[in-house]
């Protein structure tokens, strides 16, 4: 397993001139960027851009047509192949909707990693995840309690600690505040910038999101058309010419997103 010896001198992820298709439909075309350690990194744009598909790629889960997506120096493709299992363990990812088990209690859900990647004995298991449930502002009692028993932010927090529990240098967030309601979103892009600050880490998050792009992202990179239209900082894009970013940014929602900053 080829792994970068400096790690610290490369991006922790790169992203070269990936395309990807499925059947006759292009889903992207040469798409290229860089994410540095220790920022909030945000892939954004309107639905069928490709976001989540990216996301999967650099996290080994697809493999794009041409092209190549690195994660810790490592070639992503790799990542499915069973055998660096310690790479695994470096990254979370946190998917739509939460992803929880339906069949799992809150708590059995979060353990799933540790039981996956570990050999650790069950007590330590159960105080690592009550750890991490309290450190996603869960109540204890609700580790007893199935996802359908949660609410909808609830099930956010629960599929967060999960994604922490194996204390993670990459978090990835596919959607994480979709369909939440503005201070339950707003309340999650708040415990996601106290958990980098307390873990130190990098967060990759898939979102569409213009309230959480201006909140949490240090720089986004905006999809469309298969192609990065534009990567900087929120100020930066929302002054972009490119006639796509500026509808994004400058559309009704937009405009009140940006106001709600100023």
């Amino acid at each position: 397993m080829a792994i970068v010896a400096n790690e610290k001198t490369v991006p922790i992820i790169e992203v070269n001139h990936v395309s990807t298709c499925f059947g006759t439909a292009v889903v992207h075309r040469d798409v290229s960027l860089t994410i540095q350690r220790g920022e909030v990194f945000a892939i954004a744009g309107g639905n069928g851009c490709g976001k989540s598909t990216l996301m999967r790629e650099i996290v080994g889960l697809l493999e794009p047509t041409s092209g190549s997506t690195k994660l810790f120096g490592m070639d992503s493709r790799l990542l499915g192949d069973g055998h660096p299992q310690e790479i695994h363990r470096r990254f979370g990812v946190m998917f739509q909707q939460g992803g929880l088990f339906s069949s799992l209690t809150l708590a059995e859900n979060v353990a799933v990693p540790l039981k996956e990647h570990t050999k650790l004995r069950r007590e330590m298991v159960h105080d690592i995840v009550a750890l991490k449930i309290a450190s996603v502002g869960l109540p204890a009692d609700s580790a007893a309690k199935f996802p359908n028993e949660l609410s909808g932010g609830m099930r956010r927090r629960a599929a967060l600690a999960r994604a922490i529990v194996m204390d993670p240098e990459v978090l990835f967030l596919d959607e994480p505040t979709a369909g939440l309601d503005p201070i339950t979103a707003a309340g999650f892009d708040e415990l996601v910038l106290q958990l980098k600050a307390l873990l130190g880490l990098t967060v990759v998050m898939v979102t569409h999101d213009l309230d959480s792009l201006w909140r949490i992202a240090d720089r986004v990179a905006v999809l469309g058309n298969g192609t990065v239209l534009g990567i900087g900082t929120m100020q930066e894009l929302s002054r972009s010419d490119d006639p796509v970013i500026h509808e994004y940014f400058h559309g009704p929602r937009g405009r009140a997103a940006e106001a709600q900053q100023g």
